[in-house]
């Protein structure tokens, strides 16, 4: 599955690359009104872009299934971060990327699972009739601060965690049909002055951004089932 997750990727990226791209834009961001695939633009307060299905509603959905999460980093996030230190063994490298991708990664199926378990909907691991897939990936991720696997004692201290991009595309389970699609760039909190960062601060700050958005999902469920 994981290794599947991380093909998806480059598909991503050019369905992101693309969005920005186009010339029919829905707004100032410079997404595009209507996606390639046909799913319209719709307003939305809470995240950056929603595009939808024309007719299509979360009301029959009372379970979800949930795609391992691809991550990928920022262009040339790891150079960048490595040209501010002076030891070799303070550097970050590809095993230390690898292992944020997989705890990230980890943390939103977490996070989600949770979430909708709270809030009433079963979390499946195979398709059917009334389950909702969620196919998520996390974009030009961008750590401040990472938590290296390194020998030396080294503090970093920044005013914030860092950011990233939300891509998550809904699907009806049964029929493979795309209802939706969901772009969303957060960052984290800024809290004005310089303080030590490490991989606990890092995961409560990604935490707090993965709560938003399964608690949005978790919302647009209720709504669409007529809850209170």
């Amino acid at each position: 599955m994981r290794a599947q997750n991380r093909s998806i990727l480059p598909a991503v990226l050019v369905a992101l690359s693309s969005l920005g791209g186009c010339a029919a834009t829905g707004g100032d961001d410079g997404l595009p009104a209507v996606t390639e695939d046909g799913l319209v633009r719709i307003d939305s307060q809470k995240v950056d872009a929603v595009y939808w299905t024309e007719g299509a509603t979360l009301a029959s959905y009372d379970a979800v299934m949930l795609i391992d999460t691809p991550v990928a980093f920022r262009k040339n996030w790891m150079r960048d971060y490595n040209a501010s230190r002076m030891s070799l063994s303070d550097r970050a490298d590809e095993k230390d990327m690898e292992r944020i991708r997989a705890e990230l990664g980890q943390a939103f199926r977490e996070v989600f699972t949770e979430a909708l378990t709270e809030a009433g909907y079963k979390v499946v691991n195979e398709p059917g009739h009334n389950v909702l897939t969620l196919r998520p990936a996390i974009v030009d991720l961008d750590v401040s601060a990472p938590d290296l696997q390194s020998a030396s004692i080294m503090r970093t201290y920044t005013a914030d965690a860092g950011e990233m991009t939300l891509y998550m595309e809904l699907f009806d389970a049964a029929t493979g049909s795309k209802i939706g699609q969901v772009i969303d760039r957060e960052s984290a909190i800024d809290s004005g002055r310089i303080e030590y960062t490490n991989r606990v601060t890092n995961r409560a700050e990604a935490n707090r951004i993965l709560g938003k958005w399964s608690d949005l999902l978790t919302e647009a469920l209720d709504e669409a089932h007529g809850k209170p």
